[in-house]
């Protein structure tokens, strides 16, 4: 197996951070940002020695877990493939994203961007850092995996999908990629985790660029989710945020938007994201709190002043 899947997570304790209450066993804060692309302005900022995460580090370690949708690929192998945009971020980002996420999911349409050999370095090279990843593996079994963390006395699974094409970036059997929504298939996966972990998360990259509200389909196939145990849905990929909805008191956000990504001629003039928390315990329902964030120039965020 290239990762543990169950992994162990203990707070730190940074003197710069104002004091953080204690949260009784059995429950824990989980911080979700969307997504994180490092080519481009982002990239060279790292290349250069700096820390684009550093402007919101005091929400990224305010919690039990961070997670994270990398949408880039970090390799050392394979070749672009052919595509109007590829991605790819710098081997020294590596590091900073173990500093600051607890795991990362790979499941979206920019992993694959170097090809199946690409991915499969990849992978190696998260497994070396000691970053834990969802969402993608070496095979279509391993990618639709359940990752399972422990924090403050409660097991979460965490499962990731994309259904953005191209479709060729998924696994196969026998070939590496990431996992690809198909309804039955994540009802199977969520029965799985509900078995391994008290809390199940689906981290969901899905739905229509630049639009604001979700597809009808997505709502829909958001209540089957959580129909079947799924106890948070995130989502990501429309690169501006959407709504957030709450069905049996679970919350579905369709899209935390771009959390640090570069500008592109098209693009709106100020690229804006959320930063969700998710309070998990084992006798309510979760609890959701929500920051804004801003892009500077260079694709980097910045809380949104008076939060």
């Amino acid at each position: 197996m290239l990762l543990l899947r169950i992994a162990s997570v203990c707070a730190l304790v940074c003197p710069s951070l104002p004091l953080l209450a204690v949260d009784p066993p059995g429950t824990a804060r989980v911080v979700f940002v969307g997504d994180i692309m490092l080519d481009g302005g982002p990239g060279h900022i790292v290349t250069n020695g700096g820390d684009p995460f550093a402007p919101v580090a005091s929400i990224l370690r305010d919690a039990d877990l961070t997670i994270g949708n990398l949408e880039c690929a970090i390799t050392r192998d394979g070749h672009a493939v052919d595509k109007p945009y590829t991605f790819k971020g710098p081997k020294s980002a590596l590091p900073l994203l173990k500093k600051y996420f607890s795991a990362v999911s790979l499941a979206n349409n920019h992993s694959g961007d170097w090809g199946k050999a690409g991915f499969a370095d990849e992978l190696t090279l998260l497994q070396e850092t000691g970053l834990p990843w969802f969402g993608g593996g070496a095979n279509e079994r391993e990618a639709h995996r359940p990752l399972v963390l422990a924090a403050n006395g409660r097991r979460i699974a965490f499962l990731g999908y994309n259904n953005f094409p191209p479709r060729s970036f998924a696994a196969r059997r026998n070939a590496p990629g990431t996992a690809w929504l198909v309804e039955q298939d994540a009802i199977r996966d969520i029965q799985v985790a509900r078995r391994q972990a008290d809390s199940v998360v689906l981290f969901l990259h899905w739905g229509e660029e630049l639009e604001e509200t979700p597809l009808p389909e997505q709502q829909a196939l958001a209540r089957h989710l959580i129909d079947a145990g799924a106890d948070a849905i995130i989502g990501a990929h429309p690169h501006v945020t959407q709504t957030i909805d709450w069905y049996k008191g679970r919350p579905v956000v369709y899209s935390l938007g771009n959390f640090l990504f570069d500008y592109f001629p098209t693009d709106p003039p100020v690229w804006k994201g959320w930063i969700v928390r998710l309070t998990f315990s084992a006798d309510a329902a979760p609890k959701l709190e929500k920051y804004g964030v801003e892009l500077d120039p260079a694709g980097v965020p910045h809380l949104v002043p008076g939060q």
